[in-house]
C-alpha cells in the first residue's frame, strides 16, 4: 500500500518538477494521474488504464510516482513503449532531466530485442563475403552472411563504415542508432536471432552489444523496453515455474508501465501467430538434414537425443512426407477463384475440415519429436571441447532451424487443437503467395486470455496509459480486448487544452461516400484544390494506399509538386523536408496512411489542416478480426457496434490529436466523409471525439 513516507516523497518530487522546469504551469490532469498510477502501483497485482491527452505530461507523471513506488517497495521500474521514437525520448530526455531536477541518481538501461543491435560475428561474416568467391566455407547449406541479390556499392561502403566505427569503440553496435543507414538487406545479414545466438560460446562475445545491454538491465532500476520485448519475455517459461523473467526481471518483481498501451492488444496476438510455408518447411527439412549429418560427424557420436543418424532421417522424411499430403489434401479442397487477387481459405469460427485436422496432429506430433531431437543435436555441438569456427556456424544454423520448426509446432497445435467453450476461437486460415505456395495460419484474435495469465495475474503491478485508449470515455472495448481484471482502475483524464476555442472540427458538404471510390476521390481532389491553403503545413490522411495514389494521380499538377506522400522517402526525411519548407514560407502537405496518424508531433505551423479523407474502419477480409465477430454474432452479440466501431473512433481520436500539440496551437480538422452525420453509428464517434467546434455543412 501507499505509506505516508511515499506519498511524501511523491510531493516532494512533484515540487522540485514544479520549482526547477522554466514557465511549468500545474495541470489537475497531471496531478490526478500522478495520485492514481502511485496507487495502483503501491498495491500487489494493481492495475490501471488510464487515457491522458496530449499535454497532460504522463511521462513526468508516471515517472514522479514510479520511481518512488519502486525504490519504496525495493522492486524495478519497467516503461514498456510500442516506439523507438518514445523510448529514445524517455531515456536520453526525459528520466535524465527527472534525475536532475530531483538532485538524484538511478541506472537506467533500454532494452531491445536482440535484432535492434549488431551482431558482430555477423557483421565481420558479411564483410567477409564481399572478399570471397564462395560466401560461406562451410560443406553444407547456411543462411548466415549470404547475399540475397549482388550487394550495391552503397550496402558495401555501409559494411566497411560499420565495421570500422565499432572496432575503434565509435559506435556501440545499437541498429537503431547506426551511423550509416541500414538497409532491409544488409539488416538481417548483420543482427541475429535467438537462435543463431551462440551466447558464451561466441568468440565475440565479449564485445557483444546485446549482452552488454543485457548486463546494464540486470543493474538497472529503471529499465525501459519495447513492448514487443517485454511481451516476448512475459510468455516465456521459466525453468522454475511459471512465465517471464527470462530476458528483463521476474515479474513479481517489476512495476509495469505500458506507455503508448493502445499498441499492446495487437502486439499481444501477433505474440501468439505462427505460420507454416508449405514448400518452403519442405525444402528447409532438406538442409537441415544436411547440418545434422554434419553434427553427427563433426561431435562424432552414433547416437544423439536417443536416435541414431539413419531413425533420425527417416523422422525427417516422416515429416517431409506429411508436409507434402497436407498440401495435397489442402489444394483437393480448397479452389480459389482464378481472379481473387488475394485468395484466402478461412475457417469459419475457427473450424477447419475435419481431415485437415487429421494431419494437422500427426505434423504435431512429428515436428515436437523432431524438435526434441535437433535441440539435443545443438547441445552436442555446443558442449564439444574443441571448437572453431565450423562449429559456432553450424550450432547457429540449427537454432536457427530450431526456430523455424518452433513455428511449425506452434501452427499445428494451433490446427489440431479444441477450442474452449465460452472463449473465442482460434483464427484458422490458409492464403496463396504470389508464387503460388501455401502459407498455413494460426493466431488467437483476442489477447484477454494470454494478458490475464502472463500479466495481469503474473506481475507486481500494471498501469497501461496513452492519449487514446477509451471510446468517448468508455473503456469496454479495451478492457476486453487486454483482459483487464474487474477491479481495475479506469480513468480518462480532460485535455489541458481548450480545444473548443483552439480547433475546428468540420464536416463539409461532400457527395460521395467512401464505397463511391472514383466519385470520392475526386471529391477529395476537388475539396483539397479549393479549400486547403497550400501555402501551410498540412496532414491529410488515408486509410489506403490504392486512394492515396489514386488522389494524386488527379490532382492538379502544380499542388501535386507540394505534396510529401508516405513511401517516397523514409519517414524522418519526409519529416523533416516538410518542416525545412514551412519554416521557409513555401508552405508541405504530408500524404501518409496509418502510421502518420499516430505519434507524429508537428506543432505551431507545422501543421495547421488535418484532413482525414474517410473513417478509420478495419479491413473487413482480415481473418483475425473476421473470425472474433463471428465469435460474438454466435453469441448473440453485434461485432460491428462493440469491436469495429469504438476501434475506429479511438483511431479517429487518435488522427485529430495531430492537430493541437501545445496551448498556442490553432487550427482545423476536416473529416471528408459523410458517413459521420448520415449513420446512427456516427452520431455515436462525433460525441466520442474531443470537444472542437462543430461546424458541419448541410448539402444543399
Amino acid at each position: 500500500m501507499l505509506t505516508d513516507t511515499t506519498k511524501d516523497a511523491i510531493r516532494a518530487a512533484y515540487t522540485r518538477l514544479k520549482d526547477g522546469l522554466p514557465g511549468f504551469r500545474a495541470r489537475a490532469s497531471q496531478g490526478k494521474m500522478i495520485a492514481e498510477v502511485a496507487k495502483a502501483l503501491a498495491q500487489e497485482g494493481g492495475a490501471a488504464v488510464i487515457e491522458a491527452p496530449t499535454g497532460t505530461g504522463k511521462s513526468m507523471a508516471y515517472l514522479i510516482a514510479g520511481v518512488e513506488v519502486a525504490r519504496a517497495q525495493k522492486k524495478k521500474l519497467l516503461i514498456a513503449t510500442a516506439t523507438v521514437a518514445l523510448q529514445e525520448q524517455l531515456v536520453q530526455r526525459d528520466i535524465p532531466l527527472y534525475l536532475k531536477l530531483n538532485g538524484t541518481e538511478a541506472k537506467v538501461a533500454l532494452a531491445k530485442g536482440r535484432g535492434r543491435y549488431l551482431c558482430p560475428r555477423n557483421l565481420a561474416m558479411a564483410s567477409n563475403s564481399l572478399n570471397e568467391t564462395s560466401q560461406m566455407g562451410l560443406g553444407f547449406d547456411a543462411d548466415l552472411a549470404l547475399w540475397t541479390k549482388p550487394p550495391q556499392e552503397r550496402d558495401k561502403k555501409a559494411l566497411a563504415k560499420l565495421l570500422d566505427l565499432f572496432d575503434r569503440r565509435e559506435w556501440d553496435g545499437d541498429i537503431d542508432a547506426a551511423p550509416e543507414p541500414v538497409s532491409d538487406v544488409l539488416r538481417p545479414m548483420i543482427t541475429t536471432s535467438a537462435g543463431g545466438c551462440t551466447s558464451r560460446k561466441c568468440a565475440h562475445f565479449m564485445q557483444c552489444p546485446f549482452f552488454a545491454a543485457r548486463r546494464a538491465v540486470g543493474d538497472a532500476e529503471i529499465i525501459v523496453a519495447n513492448q514487443d520485448l517485454v511481451l516476448a519475455d512475459l510468455t516465456m517459461p521459466r525453468e522454475e515455474d511459471g512465465f517471464g523473467g527470462v530476458i528483463l526481471p521476474k515479474p513479481d518483481e517489476t512495476l509495469y508501465i505500458f506507455d503508448e498501451g493502445h499498441h499492446v492488444p495487437s502486439k499481444a496476438i501477433d505474440r501468439g501467430a505462427a505460420e507454416v510455408y508449405m514448400n518452403t518447411a519442405v525444402r528447409q527439412l532438406s538442409r537441415l538434414g544436411r547440418q545434422i549429418h554434419a553434427a553427427y560427424s563433426l561431435t562424432d557420436k552414433e547416437v544423439i537425443g536417443k536416435l541414431p543418424l539413419d531413425a533420425g532421417d527417416q523422422k525427417l522424411q516422416e515429416l517431409s512426407d506429411a508436409l507434402e499430403e497436407l498440401e495435397k489434401e489442402i489444394r483437393l479442397g480448397w479452389l480459389p477463384a482464378p481472379d481473387d487477387k488475394e485468395p484466402m481459405y478461412r475457417g469459419s469460427l475457427g473450424q477447419l475440415p475435419d481431415a485437415w485436422v487429421e494431419h494437422a496432429r500427426a505434423l504435431y506430433v512429428f515436428t515436437g519429436e523432431i524438435e526434441r531431437w535437433v535441440g539435443a543435436v545443438r547441445r552436442a555441438v555446443l558442449e564439444m571441447t574443441e571448437t572453431g569456427p565450423t562449429h559456432e556456424a553450424l550450432s547457429r544454423e540449427l537454432g536457427m532451424a530450431l526456430e523455424r520448426i518452433d513455428r511449425q509446432v506452434r501452427t499445428w497445435r494451433a490446427w489440431s487443437a479444441t477450442d474452449g467453450d465460452n472463449t473465442p476461437p482460434l483464427a484458422r486460415w490458409v492464403t496463396l503467395s504470389g508464387d503460388q505456395q501455401l502459407i498455413c495460419h494460426a493466431s488467437s484474435v483476442s489477447a484477454g486470455g494470454l494478458l490475464r495469465s502472463v500479466l495481469w495475474g503474473n506481475a507486481s503491478a500494471v498501469v497501461m496509459t496513452s492519449a487514446t485508449l477509451s471510446a468517448g470515455g468508455n473503456f469496454r472495448g479495451f478492457a476486453d480486448a487486454v483482459g483487464l481484471p474487474d477491479d481495475s482502475v479506469t480513468l480518462s483524464l480532460p485535455s489541458p487544452f481548450d480545444l473548443a476555442a483552439q480547433a475546428r472540427l468540420e464536416v463539409p458538404a461532400m457527395r460521395a461516400l467512401p464505397d463511391a471510390r472514383e466519385e470520392h476521390v475526386q471529391e477529395i481532389c476537388d475539396w483539397l484544390a479549393d479549400n486547403l491553403d497550400w501555402n501551410a503545413g498540412n496532414l491529410v490522411l488515408f486509410t489506403s494506399r490504392v486512394k492515396l495514389d489514386r488522389v494524386l494521380q488527379k490532382l492538379p499538377i502544380e499542388y501535386v509538386r507540394k505534396v510529401r506522400a508516405q513511401g517516397s522517402l523514409g519517414k524522418a526525411q519526409l519529416v523533416a523536408e516538410h518542416i525545412a519548407d514551412v519554416e521557409s514560407g513555401k508552405g508541405s502537405t504530408l500524404f501518409g496512411l496509418a502510421s502518420f496518424g499516430e505519434g507524429l508531433d508537428l506543432p505551431g505551423k507545422l501543421c495547421e489542416t488535418v484532413v482525414i479523407t474517410q473513417l478509420p474502419f478495419a479491413v473487413p477480409t482480415d481473418p483475425v478480426g473476421a473470425t472474433y465477430a463471428e465469435w460474438l454474432e454466435s453469441r448473440g452479440r453485434n461485432p460491428f457496434i462493440e469491436v469495429t466501431v469504438p476501434e475506429a473512433t479511438r483511431l479517429l481520436t487518435q488522427y485529430c490529436g495531430r492537430l493541437i500539440r501545445t496551448e498556442t496551437d490553432r487550427g482545423r480538422i476536416v473529416l471528408l466523409d459523410r458517413r459521420v452525420v448520415l449513420k446512427r453509428y456516427g452520431e455515436r464517434m462525433l460525441k466520442s471525439l474531443p470537444p472542437f467546434t462543430r461546424v458541419i455543412e448541410k448539402v444543399a
